[in-house]
Parts: structure tokens; sequence; C-alpha cells
């Protein structure tokens, strides 16, 4: 009887199965031989389909050309992105075709791999100026401004969502790779082309560069522009001058951030005239000139302008008000802040870095090094460590964590003002104290997306913030009106509204006989709401009830209330340092580059 082993069976024999089961299993086809044979199966659907392949050939051609001769005549700019400018002839086309006809096979795929590749990175480029200009109102910088686009990604998170922000740099970076594979394909492709037909392709170039030389010696123009240009070459040429001119910026700049008018003055004769004062310097987001100007904005601030100046008079403060000119525009509101504080002209990333590692004596710092004040920073919108704290000379600084609120966001805005500020008020101002009190306060709800905007409670009302819970909820989403215009002018306009009136209450409420408010805007909101063209103008408010304040900057020919008049004298943001310290008696001491 056979012995039946459990859970055991013999293996099933297949019919390829080799006769001898020690017998290895043959190796698979390596990977050439792999790709040899689709090649040939290609090349067999093609003789076997020749239409569907002579229309597949022609698609691709088409597109190269398409990809190829757009991304030559494609501009830095979303404005002139218009159709006259894809009907001229670029040169670097006609340049390109000739050298690939003069080159073997081989120095002919590479070199058009390489042109292709260049001109896919260049694509890149310009579509980060566009938005780049969009936003901030100048072209990406190509060694400093990398580190923005991490902050882009925040605000989309922030305005759409975490999501739509994965997927937007998700994108981001496909589009990227896709063409520079693309264009080097594309050029490949149109380079063989051009080989294949190499007499025909010859004439054809030669045709195209008596048109060129003709249409630009004569100044030909279709639609209102030039027939020829070389415009992929100008955009590359701006490109690495700019980089040459960022790397030697910054060593002059740094030159000149050594020297300081008041650099080594001593603190006894650092402000003398403002001594037993509360200095208070607020900087309203993005509140720009545009917001007192533009038709669709203007009527609505220009009355809480006016309503505000008329209740400050009534509680015994008085204001003069003026221009300055931001260093930024549309965003970094950081290189605002910096330049208005430091007196030096900080307009980029690498100037910041340079001007916060060093020891030029910032606004905020000379009361600190006076001695004679405490001195506080209220950074709302701060969510991770700050170093330039120590630069700035705040002893103290409350961030977006310090403050106890425990209501909702608004969109980027960590908080509304006027919870910011009464949280000032509860942690620092209100307090009894030895000395006075010199504080910095970053105010945020007009920060873009502009929805939704936080609206004024009764002030006792305030609370820990959750009274708000509601008021985010029902508001206005981001997505209703980021790419409208009309309504994000008029959502921006009632956040300037909101965060003047919400510092301007509590002035009323909280400000005492030695209160001196300094406020302004960082700089003016991007160009879909300022405006193509539009200035980098700031308007900047001084308050105080002491009539001396005021009288300090008498000829300083200001304003009277917190609407400067559109003839107000405009001073560049760097100036103000220097003049605030002279208007109220301190001493130059200047230190130089070679101190």
């Amino acid at each position: 009887m056979p012995v039946i082993t459990p859970f055991r069976r013999s293996p099933r024999p297949s019919d390829d199965a080799p006769d001898d089961p020690g017998t290895p299993a043959a190796p698979g086809p390596a990977p050439l031989e792999t790709l040899r044979t689709r090649l040939v199966h290609w090349r067999s659907w093609r003789t076997r389909h020749p239409r569907a392949a002579l229309v597949v050939r022609r698609v691709t051609t088409a597109f190269s050309a398409i990809l190829v001769l757009g991304s030559l005549l494609l501009p830095n700019t979303l404005v002139a992105l218009e159709p006259n400018r894809f009907a001229r002839i670029p040169g670097e086309a006609v340049v390109a075709a000739v050298l690939l006809l003069c080159l073997p096979r081989v120095p002919r795929l590479v070199a058009a791999a390489l042109f292709g590749t260049a001109l896919g990175a260049l694509t890149v480029l310009n579509l980060l100026d566009m938005g780049f200009t969009e936003y901030l109102g100048r072209s990406f910088n190509l060694v400093l401004d990398w580190g923005l686009l991490d902050d882009a990604q925040s605000f989309v998170a922030d305005a759409m969502g975490g999501a739509a922000a994965t997927w937007a740099a998700v994108g981001a970076v496909v589009l990227a790779v896709l063409l520079l594979v693309l264009m080097a394909l594309a050029a490949v492709r149109l380079g063989e082309l051009l080989a294949a037909h190499r007499e025909r392709a010859a004439r054809g170039a030669l045709m195209a560069a008596t048109v060129w030389m003709t249409s630009a010696a004569l100044g030909v123009q279709t639609f209102g522009v030039p027939v020829a240009t070389t415009s992929a070459s100008k955009a590359a040429r701006a490109q690495a001058h700019r980089v040459v001119d960022t790397l030697r910026d910054e060593a002059a700049f740094a030159k000149e951030a050594k020297a300081d008018r008041f650099g080594a003055t001593p603190g006894d004769q650092l402000v003398p005239d403002l001594r037993g004062k509360d200095m208070i310097f607020t900087f309203i987001e993005s509140y720009g000139r545009s917001a007192i100007e533009d038709p669709v904005m203007a009527p609505g601030v220009g009355r809480t302008l006016d309503a505000s100046t008329e209740s400050l008079a009534k509680a015994g403060f008085h204001a003069r008000s003026g221009w300055l000119t931001s260093a930024t525009y549309g965003g970094s509101s950081w290189l605002g802040h910096s330049t208005f504080l430091s007196g030096l002209w900080v307009d980029n990333q690498q100037r910041y870095r340079t001007v916060t590692s060093g020891d030029h004596l910032t606004l905020t710092k000379a009361f600190e090094k006076t001695g004679d004040w405490d001195t506080v920073g209220v950074m709302p919108g701060v969510q991770k460590t700050w170093p330039e704290a120590d630069w700035y000379g705040l002893d103290k600084v409350y961030d977006a964590f310090d403050v106890g609120y425990r209501g909702p966001k608004f969109s980027w805005s960590t908080m509304p003002d006027q919870y910011a500020l009464e949280a000032f008020q509860r942690l620092e101002h209100g307090r009894k104290r030895d000395r006075p009190l010199m504080a910095e306060v970053i105010l945020t709800s007009s920060h873009q997306p502009w929805a939704p905007i936080p609206r004024m409670v009764g002030w006792d009302e305030v609370g820990d913030g959750s009274v708000y819970d509601g008021i985010e909820a029902s508001g206005v989403k981001a997505s209703d009106i980021i790419t409208d215009s009309t309504r994000s002018k008029e959502e921006y306009g009632r956040s300037v509204q909101y965060s003047v009136t919400s510092l301007t209450q509590w002035l009323e409420r909280y400000g005492t006989d030695d209160t001196v408010l300094v406020f302004l805007g960082d700089h003016q909101p991007l160009a879909r709401v300022s405006g193509d063209g539009a200035s980098r103008d700031v308007p900047v408010s001084i308050v105080a009830k002491d009539p001396k304040v005021l009288d300090a900057i008498d000829d300083w020919d200001w304003t009277e209330g917190l609407e400067p008049a559109k003839d107000a004298p405009v001073w560049p943001m760097s100036a103000f340092r220097d003049r605030f310290l002279t208007a109220y008696g301190s001493v130059p001491h200047p230190t130089g580059a070679g101190d």
C-alpha cells in the first residue's frame, strides 16, 4: 500500500518545460535586444500603415516646429503675450538651421539636443518672469529667487488649500521637465528633417536669412511689430546680465551697508526729543497709493481715512501724511520693512541677508540703544524662527503662536488685525512699566488674496478669537475672487479699510498723551489690483497728541490728516530713517566702509 505524504504535490509538467528538471531556464532577452525588437516592430507598423505613419510624421513635425518657434518668440511678460508677437521671424531659428545643415550626423544630434534643452530652460525662465512681473513687479532673479517659490506654494496653500498647492507644485515641476525634454526632442526632429532634405532646406534657410536681414535693415513691421527679431537672444542676455549684476551688487552693497551716518552715535544722543514717548511703528500689509487713488478702491478707503482722521481729532490726536516709494512691489514685505527701518535700499533677498547679518543701525534698534525704552515686536505673520529680531533691536517678539489666538486663519493672515492689536494691548502696551515702550507691529489682514476679510467686533468681545469663527466661515472665498480683477480690487479696498479702522480705533481707545504712532504701507498690491505701470508709492502717517511731535516735522510739508495729498512729497523709503532721527534731535556720528 503506497504511503501518502500530506501537503506535498508533485510539480505538473508543462509542454515547454525542460526534460531535465535540474537544467536552468534560458535567460530572457537582453535590454538591447528588446529595444531592437520594438524598433523593428515600429518600422513594420509604418510599413503596414503608411498613411497613418505619414500623418504621425507630419503632426510630429508640425508640433515640433510650433514648439520651437513659439518658444523663440515667447515674451517674458503677460502684457506682451499677444498674437502679433508670433508673426515674426526669429533670427535664432535661421542661425540654428544653417548650423545644423553644416554638421555631420552625430554632432548635429548633440547640437540640436543642446539647443532644444537651452530653449526649454529659457522658456521656463520666461514663464517665471511672467509670474514674478505679475505679482512682484519685476523679473525672476536666477540667483536669488528660488527660495520665493517655496513662499508661493505656502501662499497657494493658504488661499486655495493644501491639495491645490501640492498639485500646483507637482504640475509646475512636470511642466518644466516636459518643456526641457520636448524641446530637445523637437529640435532633434527638426534637425533630422533638415538633413533629410538638405538641398531644399539650404535654399529655405538662405531665403529666410535674406528676408530677415532685409526686414531688419528696413524696419519692416507686421501687425505693429518688427518682422525680424532676436527676442530669445535678448532674453538670454538679460538673464545673464541679471546674474552678473546680482553678483556685483552683493559686494557693492556689503560695502555700502558699512557706511552709516548714525552708526557711531551714542545712545544718549539718539532721539532725545522723544524721551518718555511710547513709540509704535506699524506696517499695514499691501497698503499702497492705489488704495487711495484708484477709482474702484478710493471712495471707500477715502471715507475711512476721513472718518478716522475726524475720530482721532476728537480723541485729541492729529496726523501728518506723505508718500514713500517702496523698495518692493506686490509682495516680499520684509524688503519694505528693512528698507524703511535701516535707511538702505533693500530690494532683493541677497541685500536683505547682507544687511540683517551686519550691524547697520535700524530705526527700532536706535531706541534700544538708548537704554531708555523697552522694545517689542508683534509679528502675527511669523510662524518660524526669526533671528532678525536682534538686528531690529527687539527684546521680545510675539509671533503667530505667542498671542493666545484660538480663532480661524483668514487665508494667509493668521489672525485679524483687531485681535493682534488687542493682544498687543493686553501683553505689552497696557502693562505698567518703568520705561516707555517702542514696538514694531505688523498688520496682515490686508494680505492677498483679500478673502475672506475679518470685520470689526466690539473690543470687549475679541476674547481668544473664537468670535471670528462664524465671520471667517461666512466670508468670501479666495477662489471666488482670485482671477477677477474688479472683485479683487473691491475686496482689497475693504481689507485696507478694515486694517486702518482697527489701528485707529485701537489708538483712540488705548492711546495716551505720550503715544506716538507711525504707520505706513509696506508695498503696493500686485498689478492685477494696483494696475499695470502703477507706482511703488505707499502712504505714511505720523499721529500724536503732543503738538511738539508734529511741529518737529513742519518742514517736511506733509499733509494734515491721514490721507496724503496727491502732490505731497514723495521720498524713497530708505530716506525716512535719517530724516526721522534728525527731526527728533539725533546727532550724526558716521561710520564708514573702512571703519
